[in-house]
């Protein structure tokens, strides 16, 4: 329990359904959803589409999706892969003859058919009952009549709008000028797409004029693109993986996702005794920048689409994770991990709901870098992702881009299992973080007995690249003790991340947290 006379956030307790997201918009419209009976899905899809319009610079529907649902009735975990492949064209041999090294960030190049959208409407199909075009309502609205910008969003909002170019300043400036905190922001082309979704179906927007607008924007600057690329969209069901830790089991997204760095830092972890050391200390952050390390170094190795994907078991298996722990030196830093061309970024929403019926839900929905290529189409302000910025272009590598390959992912929605029945949906923001976060999130509950509210309050650190990024949470004396064990410390610009999680207690009430570093809640009723 915290301490009533420090500032702080409680956990909610409701006994029906919750919703928790990085907007209060978001949040309030998921329980809008479950109260007029839809399911969790229901919930998480309408909420998450909101979100596009709250904060345009981190989602949108030219983005992709992940998602780990627990239906009613069920104890099993089922996976969600809504992510885009690469164009059909697309040719990392070609990009590599024109002397590049990297996927360029802002280019046709890095744009993936973007996906969110076909897999909101198998995920409602499949898991919901109030049908899409209801889902769709609450967007179109606020598209419309507009959305005060929140304070944390005008400050992403500044440092991203650099991204924006042609259309994309036109869609996403007001006036001609980043937003500050209370204007209002409106995004009436999308809620014109919107409309013919929920008139005439999914297929209104990979075919026809607004999959021709989208095309003009891309093929314009040179993208390989085509008609058929968009027609052939396709989102799927698969299989989660897991790991255990101390009794809990962590499930993840299987690749293209990142969950499989989670789970062997976890089993990194268990080689140290991380009970023992203090919470916010120097020790800990150290093996956890350590063992980041390591486990991203094989992310960077192995995980690619799922076809590409060859050494997942050795991610997974605890041989694996024994030999790496063994080359950690509690005291004293080791060189960086190899860094590829896969280009760093922050930016995510995640949302997660859980009904009266029992259906958990866990979502994830990004366009990757602020405001993803900077690239909008002209007559419906669709923002396009690059998350073809996640592909690297070695020859031969299993990430290697290629036609209709999916990229290696960071957005990966999370769930804990206890004694086999999902216990707690959760997420945590943060572009390449996640894993780490996800790690440190379920080290913060199960080595320190922190709630679900302490553990994502807590201070963070990332070892990224050669750098160890510190938040302000931490002491001085920690970052000095840091710098002395070796790491390159920086405190950086903005907090790392956010978070949001649902714990179902077993007398059924339902607890939600939500990070303070973003501007949302959880709510319940």
């Amino acid at each position: 329990m915290r301490d009533f006379h420090f500032p702080g956030r409680s956990e909610v307790y409701a006994s029906n359904g919750m919703c928790a997201t990085s907007h209060p918009l978001g949040a309030a419209i998921g329980i809008d959803i479950l109260k007029r009976g839809g399911t969790a899905m229901d919930a998480a899809i309408a909420g998450a589409l909101v979100l596009g319009i709250c904060e345009p610079q981190m989602t949108g529907i030219g983005g992709d999706l992940f998602a780990l649902v627990s239906p009613s009735g069920s104890n099993k975990v089922h996976a969600y892969n809504g992510s885009g492949r690469a164009p059909a064209a697309s040719s990392a041999k070609t990009l590599r003859a024109q002397g590049h090294t990297t996927v360029p960030l802002y280019g046709p190049e890095a744009v993936t058919i973007p996906t969110a959208m076909h897999a909101f409407s198998q995920l409602s199909e499949k898991w919901g009952k109030l049908g899409l075009d209801a889902l769709l309502a609450p967007t179109i609205h606020y598209a419309e009549e507009g959305i005060p910008v929140a304070p944390r969003v005008a400050f992403d909002w500044l440092d991203a709008s650099n991204a924006l170019q042609g259309a994309g300043k036109t869609h996403y400036l007001v006036d001609g000028k980043v937003p500050k905190a209370g204007e209002i922001f409106r995004a009436p082309g999308q809620a014109e797409v919107l409309k013919r979704v929920a008139k005439d179906g999914i297929k209104a927007f990979y075919e026809g004029e607004i999959a021709d607008d989208m095309l003009s924007a891309l093929n314009a600057l040179g993208g390989v693109h085509t008609a058929s690329d968009f027609a052939g969209v396709s989102s799927n069901e698969t299989n989660p993986i897991s790991g255990t830790y101390k009794g809990t089991d962590l499930f993840e997204h299987p690749p293209n996702g990142q969950g499989a760095t989670a789970i062997l830092m976890l089993n990194i972890l268990k080689h140290f005794d991380i009970a023992t050391m203090d919470p916010f200390g120097t020790q800990r952050a150290h093996i956890e920048a350590e063992a980041t390390k390591l486990a991203y170094d094989a992310r960077n190795r192995f995980l690619a689409d799922p076809d590409h994907t060859a050494r997942l078991e050795h991610m997974l298996s605890s041989e694996s994770a024994a030999q790496l722990a063994a080359l950690i030196d509690p005291s004293r830093a080791m060189a960086s991990a190899t860094k590829l061309s896969e280009a760093v970024h922050k930016d995510t929403i995640y949302i997660t709901a859980v009904d009266r019926d029992g259906m958990s839900v866990s979502l994830i929905y990004s366009i990757f870098h602020g405001f993803g290529s900077g690239i909008a189409s002209e007559k419906f302000g669709i923002l396009l992702q690059n998350r073809g910025a996640g592909f690297n272009l070695e020859q031969g590598h299993p990430n290697e881009l290629g036609s209709g390959k999916r990229p290696m992912h960071t957005i990966i929605p999370g769930m804990l299992v206890e004694n086999g029945a999902p216990s707690m949906p959760f997420g945590v923001m943060g572009g390449a973080y996640q894993p780490n976060g996800h790690a440190r999130f379920v080290s913060n509950l199960k080595d320190f007995g922190m709630d679900a509210q302490s553990a994502i309050d807590a201070p963070r650190s990332f070892a990224e690249g050669d750098v160890l990024k510190v938040e302000k949470g931490y002491s001085e004396q920690v970052r000095s003790e840091l710098t002395e064990l070796g790491h390159k410390v920086e405190v950086p610009s903005g907090p790392i991340g956010g978070a949001q999680a649902i714990k179902i207690s077993d007398n059924g009430v339902l607890v939600g947290a939500s990070d303070p570093r973003k501007d949302g809640c959880a709510l319940g009723y």
